[in-house]
């Protein structure tokens, strides 16, 4: 086994396991771009005669056997491969011998993993943004069978206005279509193509297309110019990061309604006894578990969004290290809230609002009445408001 960067000296194997760490797990998700952005850079090279016709037909039928036989479990990337990158290319060589070494020229570790990370985060944000609509999608569902049903409009926590169950859930189905068209504007910055960048500084003395990796992949745009590529690290992760707190806050206030309503004292509604767990000492007892981690988990988001721009931050331009360590944080946070995205639809599917248990205090209708005054009577609103209140401290 042969790493990317070995020179044949011994290396102490405290450094790898500190400095590969759990990357080797990690890049699991990333063979498949990597695959892809490896024939579309061996294609660039075949076009600009770095490449044989022969030797590029050799690298590209052999990486897509690799990227096969990954999607099949053939193979697993170990720690002493450090990534994906290094496990593809020693089993590229391993396939069709020293040809295999002319793949990396005009092209560094540092654009080959920011290229597949960015065709997986596109992906990445479309599955999510498609998974939100899933949940808004439930939310309408939920209006048209119950909307009719009255329900107290709240503010601080006091019943305030009228309002339904349709207003109630429409409202988090329209923000919740704002965040998945949040998570999908993201794309921007993930559209740009990275590879011909190589360490930062361009390919020098080779003549390499950018263009032509752009178009295969279907990059918008070629990032330009090369030392911008690593300055822009992080950006992409932690916009997604961000629009992905911004959706599990609302999952989670969401989660938190339904809990309230879930109470006894409330008895809103009754959730599905498939979405609920039971307690270990107490019979009676059935658990908005499920609920209580969907309100939980917009903490895992705006955690990982933190650690992604703390590490970034005072880093000075050109690649650092540090930059690998983006990946727990992105991973976690999208792993999270593509979870709650296949779970919650089915279970807003079994979600019952109990109109029988459902009381509107007689004086939220305050508002209207006052409202009614300034219309009927065509006086100031401050004044209808005073003798609304009025009427409703002293009743006759």
């Amino acid at each position: 086994m042969t790493r990317l960067w070995d020179k044949g000296k011994p290396l102490d194997e405290r450094v790898l396991a500190y400095t590969a760490g759990d990357d080797y797990l990690l890049d699991e998700r990333l063979v498949e771009y990597d695959v892809r952005a490896s024939i579309a850079h061996a294609e660039m090279l075949g076009e600009r005669g770095l490449l044989s016709g022969p030797d590029l037909v050799a690298i590209r039928d052999a990486l897509t056997e690799i990227g096969a036989e990954h999607e099949q479990g053939s193979w697993r990337i170990t720690l002493d491969q450090e990534d994906c990158q290094t496990a593809i290319e020693n089993r590229l060589t391993a396939r069709v011998g020293a040809t295999g070494g002319r793949l990396h020229a005009g092209r560094s570790r540092n654009d080959q993993v920011l290229a597949a990370l960015r065709l997986y985060l596109r992906d990445a944000a479309q599955a999510l943004s498609t998974g939100a609509v899933a949940v808004a999608d439930a939310l309408d569902e939920l209006a048209s069978r119950d909307g009719a049903i009255e329900l107290p409009g709240y503010t601080h926590m006091q019943q305030a206005m009228p309002s339904t169950v349709a207003l109630w859930a429409l409202g988090f189905a329209a923000e919740i279509r704002d965040d998945a068209e949040g998570l999908r504007l993201t794309q921007r910055r993930a559209s740009k193509n990275p590879l011909g960048s190589a360490a930062g500084y361009g390919t020098p003395n080779l003549d390499v297309s950018r263009e032509s990796t752009r178009r295969s992949l279907g990059f918008a745009v070629t990032h330009e110019p090369v030392t911008a590529v690593q300055l822009s690290r992080g950006k992409a992760e932690a916009q997604l990061l961000f629009e992905i707190t911004l959706l599990t806050q609302d999952m989670g206030r969401l989660a938190a309604d339904l809990m309230l309503f879930y109470t006894q004292e409330f008895g809103f509604v009754s959730l599905p006894a498939g979405f609920t767990t039971g307690s270990s000492i107490m019979p009676q007892k059935r658990n908005p578990d499920v609920f209580e981690l969907m309100r939980g988990r917009s903490s895992v988001a705006q955690a990982a969004l933190h650690e992604v721009l703390n590490i970034t931050q005072k880093l000075t331009s050109g690649y650092h290290r540090d930059l690998q360590l983006i990946k727990p944080p992105l991973f976690r946070g999208i792993d999270s809230c593509q979870q709650t995205l296949d779970i919650l639809p089915s279970a807003l599917a079994g979600v019952r609002f109990n109109r029988d248990k459902i009381r509107l205090d007689p004086t939220i209708h305050a508002a209207a009445d006052a409202n009614a005054l300034v219309t009927q009577e065509n006086i100031p609103f401050r004044e209808a408001y005073r003798r609304i209140g009025a009427k409703l401290e002293n009743p006759e």
